[in-house]
């Protein structure tokens, strides 16, 4: 599609303006002696951006990672994606969504086996929660108080970001999960876009604008708002009843530095999983010390069990189905409600 490749050149083009920012490294070598230094170029979507420098930072302590330096580029997941199979170079990619890489995969740029792993290709963990301005002046309990008149959502556009699509499905599961028909999780959707003030291409995009006073709810990342609040900023959140287990994707592309492997080895360790958590990211393995979370409402115990927590393999089949049922291009039912709604950018 003639538009697919405008996004995918607009994406190429921002992301290459970012990607000189260094993460980790320092002025370091590889090889500790004067050799040739290593250069791994990550591409994300824009909210690990913290999480991944401190798991660079401790990477670059330990003998596999010493010296190795980092090029970088973040944004929206799906515009990153896109940007990489424009030509922007990647060793490593960590997206929103499983399909921003299996459209690597399709390109022949990420191998078929990316996911094959005890996690599923999965490097980092959250849940979809309502952040709302501080004192929750709107009284915002759940996802039924959304669709009430004069409630002004921020949520990002998921026509380029991963975050929009994960809160998408938390609000359609709010009703099919719990015994409701698809026609009437439909009705839901179009009621919540109804109330969106504000489409921002990012999940972070839409933090910075709720933060400014945007709107009176937010649908957002868990790790966001915990980041947030350990960056100063004043607002709350609520856990629904009904949410989404997140699951962010990581992978190597096939022509990647070597060290890229010694890379998503430590991102999967125990030691990367709890820079992760530091950054307010629920750990994707057991045993990782998740006490002293700063930012969370209890540091002690940051992430608390949702009552009901959908998952994508349990509730909605695979992301290959849901990405068509509800994000094609033309006929996904998010997409449409998003056009007929006028506020679509």
């Amino acid at each position: 599609m003639t538009s697919t490749r405008a996004r995918a050149t607009i994406a190429l083009a921002l992301a290459a303006g970012l990607a000189l920012s260094a993460c980790g490294g320092g002025d370091d070598d590889a090889s500790g002696g004067g050799g040739e230094s290593t250069t791994l170029s990550i591409v994300g979507f824009a909210v690990p951006e913290a999480a991944n420098k401190a798991i660079a930072a401790e990477w670059n302590k330990t003998p596999e990672g010493k010296g190795v330096k980092f090029q970088t580029s973040y944004g929206a997941s799906g515009d990153q994606s896109r940007a990489v199979v424009a030509g922007l170079k990647a060793d490593y990619v960590h997206f929103s969504v499983a399909s921003d890489v299996t459209r690597l995969v399709t390109e022949g740029l990420v191998g078929e086996t990316w996911d094959d792993g005890p996690n599923k290709g999965v490097v980092s963990s959250s849940v979809v929660v309502l952040a709302v301005q501080k004192g929750n002046p709107k009284n915002i309990q759940g996802w039924d108080d959304l669709i009430k008149p004069g409630i002004k959502i921020v949520t990002p556009n998921p026509a380029s970001s991963g975050a929009a699509r994960w809160n998408a499905l938390a609000a359609w599961g709010h009703i099919t999960a719990n015994g409701g028909t698809d026609e009437q999780a439909t009705e839901y959707l179009k009621k919540l876009f109804a109330n969106v003030v504000s489409l921002p291409n990012s999940g972070r995009d839409a933090t910075t604008g709720f933060l400014n006073g945007a709107g009176d709810v937010l649908l957002a990342y868990e790790n966001e708002t915990i980041l947030a609040t350990q960056n100063g900023e004043e607002l709350e959140w609520i856990y629904p009843d009904t949410t989404i287990k997140i699951e962010n994707p990581g992978a190597v592309l096939k022509n990647a530095s070597p060290k890229a492997k010694d890379w998503l080895n430590f991102v999967l360790s125990d030691k990367g999983q709890r820079q992760f958590a530091l950054k307010g990211f629920r750990p994707i393995v057991d045993g990782v010390d998740t006490t002293g979370i700063e930012g969370a409402p209890d540091p002690n115990n940051p992430f608390p069990t949702p009552k009901k927590l959908l998952t994508v393999e349990k509730d909605f089949e695979s992301w290959s189905a849901l990405s068509k049922k509800f994000f094609d291009e033309k006929e996904g039912i998010v997409t449409k409600i998003i056009a007929e709604s006028g506020k679509a950018q």
